[in-house]
């Protein structure tokens, strides 16, 4: 892979495309959050025997958006706290067995830790929606046709809800919660922030689902190729305008200027599968106290110099 191989970084640092929102951007997310709050706070913790000292392990069952079935894992350290707490999502089908270990690592590093397996994707999570549109395989297209049937609205509203579990807990002290993620992860962390108002930091390893337009047209390999064979599929020009419109709603360059608390972003600049000027478009769009950590010869993979400074970055926001 050629170095770069999107636009060079001097370039990406300025690059800012017009924001895709449509008119009624904000009052969609306003109704669905309302929509959210109609089902009650709703969970239930099953104690996990895991091999480990210092940590307590437990599953976790909520209740999600419209009452769908969502399971997660909660590490908590040994003791009452209350703990700073740790909001984690995974990336694109991506959790093996659950993604209890990283869990419980974070546990042991102080925090209450709990990861969210997302509907459909992981474990027992369920993803309730009737569409009314078929997609491909994947869930990229699943409900593309409406921004109140896109998959992800439910999965936005679940990082949303967990992040509500979290904060209910004894355990757990409210004013220091932060949200973390890489890929797929990396977008829920950035949409959790931006629709809700208990993180006090975001972390975002290579968030995925953002600027779908220049996503669609340069990304090599990975998820968002589903919506170009979507397109394959469906050559209708009425379709895929549609379609775009929708994505608008979940666009995370969108959801960029809603985001209030301290955001951390790392990338490198051979990622194929969610492009640099991809994420530097949501990340310029950012309003917040924030920086950047660019890797020139790392693509979608794990980063140690990245993971260190998250840990840093938690470690000063959320145990000073």
């Amino acid at each position: 892979m050629a170095q770069p191989y999107d636009l060079p970084l001097s370039e990406l640092e300025k690059y800012k495309p017009p924001l895709t929102r449509q008119p009624d951007f904000d009052a969609f997310w306003d109704r669905t959050l309302r929509e959210l709050a109609e089902t009650p706070l709703s969970y239930e913790l099953t104690p996990h025997d895991y091999p480990a000292r210092g940590v307590r392990l437990f599953k976790v069952v909520y209740s999600g958006f419209r009452g769908a079935t969502i399971q997660g894992w909660l590490a908590l350290p040994e003791g009452e706290g209350p703990f700073p707490g740790l909001m984690l999502y995974h990336g694109y089908n991506w959790a093996m067995e659950g993604q209890i270990h990283d869990t419980v690592n974070w546990a042991l590093h102080g925090y209450a830790a709990f990861l969210m397996l997302c509907r459909g994707q992981q474990g027992e999570s369920a993803d309730n929606t009737v569409y009314s549109h078929g997609a491909q395989a994947g869930w990229m297209s699943k409900g593309i046709l409406s921004e109140d049937e896109y998959y992800y609205r439910g999965v936005y509203m679940d990082a949303v809800r967990a992040l509500e579990v979290l904060a209910s807990l004894d355990q757990v002290d409210r004013t220091r919660i932060g949200v973390s993620g890489g890929s797929q992860g990396g977008a829920l962390t950035l949409a959790a922030a931006a629709l809700s108002d208990i993180p006090v930091v975001a972390a975002a390893d290579y968030p995925y689902l953002a600027h779908f337009e220049r996503a669609i047209d340069i990304t090599p390999s990975g998820p968002y190729l589903e919506l170009n064979e979507f397109f394959r599929r469906n050559g209708d020009p009425e379709i895929e305008a549609r379609a775009k419109r929708t994505l608008s709603y979940f666009d995370v360059m969108n959801l960029a200027p809603r985001v209030k608390c301290r955001t951390w972003v790392s990338i490198g600049l051979v990622d194929t599968i969610t492009p640099p000027s991809t994420v530097f478009a949501a990340y310029n769009h950012l309003n917040c106290e924030k920086s950047i950590s660019v890797f020139r010869y790392f693509g979608h993979e794990y980063i140690p110099r990245a993971h260190e400074q998250r840990l840093r970055l938690l470690l000063e926001t959320l145990q000073p």
